[in-house]
């Protein structure tokens, strides 16, 4: 199992604990893909996972930048086209998940984390 295959299931985990409904994993269109799409209550959550073996480097969540944030924006809007799905409320999260010698992974999820990007 990948790396990012690990942290993703961990985070799909996460979101089930905080009682989210896991609707897509590793969505794809011709946009891109996001790793999770989930609902919270009745919003919309578009979930990038974003996983390392040590925050020694840097932290997960730094690496989704405006680039990338323009990326999933594009993803989540083909989405709600494809599944007529305007009328939700949607937010983007991002999970963090390092994963340390110690075994218990560390993750931190961050709520409404960025706001949809223009181009």
């Amino acid at each position: 199992m990948t790396l990012g295959t690990r942290g993703e299931r961990i985070a799909a985990r996460t979101l089930k604990r905080s009682k989210y409904r896991i609707v897509a994993r590793n969505y794809r269109c011709p946009a891109g893909e996001i790793d999770l799409i989930a609902l919270d209550g009745d919003t919309l959550v578009f979930v990038e996972v974003k996983t390392r073996r040590s925050s020694e480097t840097a932290f997960p969540e730094v690496n989704v930048h405006h680039q990338k944030q323009r990326k999933i924006t594009q993803v989540a809007k083909y989405y709600l086209a494809a599944k007529n799905a305007q009328h939700y409320p949607c937010r983007f999260d991002v999970v963090s998940v390092v994963l340390g010698e110690s075994g218990a992974p560390a993750v931190e999820h961050f709520v409404n984390a960025f706001e949809p990007a223009n181009r």
